[in-house]
């Protein structure tokens, strides 16, 4: 998650701001990341980066990578939307107080933008929690495949599936609320 803010900040910044080729690789890397299902990357990034480089990555390191490449293109397009929500009137005042495009960016738009994403940021957050038993595909170890461990070693797979299903509901379930209750707190009065 925290690498995929980052990231998806960067990615968002640079393609708001215009930067040649910069802003079109940005574009290019976010309309093909959400383009192509997650499992897919991850298995791509899992199998075809070891014959690339004639190393393995390991499951847990390329569950890692690729999450964080993968979630940084929705990331982007959250702060994208964000940015583009906070009046035009506060970009022209920070350059009107000869901040450069940067400068403006931390400490004018972002802070005020940063509640505006808020809520959609912390669902997405949930909704990364949810992909992570995608890794179950390449063998790297998550809540699904504890679960599995866990049923075969004492013969009950079934309702250690189930445990692991109530598990991921009781937590998003609770994440979502708490965020519903957050978005109202700060939703700004127009």
């Amino acid at each position: 998650m925290a690498g995929g803010i980052v990231f998806g900040t960067l990615l968002a910044m640079g393609r708001l701001a215009n930067l040649g080729p910069f802003s079109r690789v940005a574009t290019a890397y976010v309309n093909l990341m959400r383009s192509i299902p997650l499992v897919m990357v991850i298995l791509w990034f899992f199998l075809v980066i070891p014959l690339i480089t004639g190393r393995p990555v390991g499951a847990e390191r390329s569950a890692l990578i690729t999450f964080t490449a993968f979630e940084a293109a929705y990331y982007s397009e959250i702060m994208r939307a964000g940015i583009q929500s906070v009046s035009r009137g506060q970009v022209m005042a920070g350059q009107a107080l000869g901040m450069t495009y940067w400068q403006s960016m931390g400490l004018v738009i972002l802070p005020q933008a940063f509640r505006n994403m808020l809520p959609i940021l912390l669902t997405q957050t949930i909704i990364l929690f949810q992909d992570t038993s995608l890794v179950y595909a390449i063998g790297a170890k998550d809540l699904l495949k504890a679960a599995e461990i866990a049923g075969k070693n004492h013969n009950r797979p079934m309702e250690m599936y189930v445990f692991a299903a109530v598990i991921y509901f009781i937590l998003c379930f609770t994440l979502s609320t708490m965020v519903k209750s957050l978005q109202r707190k700060i939703a700004i009065v127009r």
